[in-house]
């Protein structure tokens, strides 16, 4: 009997003699492929034993079953062996075998993105990993994304002895990617910012609203300073603004523009950090305060604000008051948010821009 070859994914079913053995015809780098081995699809092929040539019809076949794409040497069959078999001994003899391949999709700049979901032990994943790199490699793909959900953690030390690195971690997730072609790899890094915002949120009484933190950087320090805190994922600055404003204080405001905005590096575990400093109205004057963070909150004169020795010594705070400062005396324009749409997402998002010098622009 014909077995099929190890480690192959052009599988088939048929039956071998001696006779065939004798007939050293192959059919060489046959390319002859379907990309997964969930269609199941049958192709027939059919040749003279003697010349090994395709024929649009012969009275003899050689039935393959196609699994992954490969370059592999197959030898013909005895014609007169083949038709003295009878379709139940095809059936009882011959061995099909199927390589599976992950499940992938395809992303939009030449690679696939794997999202892993059942269990399975790390030799037979190793295996269906090895044929889907292979196959995919056939195709031209480029980045590998396999996205390892945290029940799923034990095959992650096969994917790293395979090549793959971590990319990026959330909660309920570890994302591993690899490079397939040998030239310059150009998956993105992870995210490289975080992004901050402060509040600088003001009355009629030119009183600035003031937080005195009970941990962190000023814990202990006896520092006012501005509402302050982490945009979430998928918030908008404007947003973010607003709703640490209420988490800290209590206080219902409405948000004007960010006055400026400042980069530094290797802030939080490596990253870079954005931080956007924004006006905003107040809706309401009461304090209740978070006592979780805030060990105090008031409002606060801004002269008396501006003048702690703490404020004074710092330049990028001494900055950030003349910018106030200058707002306050209608001498500086800030970025007012304007809803907007793109063909980049079909989410709404906010261009933020000097929205009094366009409109004076465009008179």
């Amino acid at each position: 009997m014909l077995r099929s070859l190890p480690k192959l994914s052009l599988l088939f079913s048929s039956a071998a003699t001696t006779t065939t053995r004798n007939h050293p015809c192959y059919l060489a780098n046959t390319h002859r492929f379907i990309s997964s081995w969930k269609t199941k699809t049958t192709t027939t092929i059919t040749r003279p034993a003697s010349t090994g040539t395709e024929l649009p019809s012969s009275t003899t076949s050689v039935q393959f079953k196609i699994g992954v794409k490969t370059h592999v040497p197959i030898r013909s069959m005895s014609s007169s062996k083949i038709s003295r078999l009878s379709a139940d001994e095809m059936t009882a003899e011959g061995q099909v075998q199927q390589v599976k391949l992950l499940t992938s999709t395809n992303d939009k700049h030449g690679g696939v993105i794997v999202e892993m979901d059942q269990p399975i032990d790390s030799t037979t994943f190793v295996s269906i990993l090895r044929a889907s790199i292979s196959h995919w490699k056939q195709l031209g793909k480029k980045g590998v994304w396999i996205k390892v959900p945290i029940h799923l953690v034990s095959v992650v030390e096969a994917l790293v002895k395979e090549g793959f690195w971590y990319h990026h971690a959330e909660p309920k997730y570890l994302m591993l990617v690899y490079w397939i072609p040998e030239t310059p790899n150009t998956i993105p890094t992870n995210a490289t910012h975080r992004v901050g915002v402060g509040a600088f949120v003001m009355n009629e009484k030119q009183e600035v609203l003031v937080v005195q933190e009970n941990s962190g950087f000023f814990q202990g320090t006896g520092v006012w300073k501005f509402p302050t805190g982490v945009v979430d994922q998928g918030e908008d600055i404007c947003a973010a603004a607003v709703r640490e404003v209420k988490e800290e204080t209590g206080v219902d405001s409405e948000f004007l523009e960010v006055l400026a905005f400042r980069q530094s590096h290797n802030s939080f575990f490596e990253k870079s950090d954005l931080f956007f400093v924004c006006m905003l109205r107040p809706l309401s004057s009461d304090i209740r305060m978070q006592k979780l963070e805030i060990e105090a909150a008031q409002w606060m004169p801004f002269e008396e604000y501006a003048a702690q020795p703490f404020a004074q010594k710092h330049e990028l705070l001494k900055y950030i008051n003349d910018i106030c400062l200058a707002k306050i005396d209608g001498r500086y324009s800030g970025y007012a948010p304007v809803p907007t749409s793109s063909n980049f997402s079909v989410h709404q998002s906010y261009l933020y821009l000097d929205a009094g010098a366009l409109k004076r622009s465009n008179l």
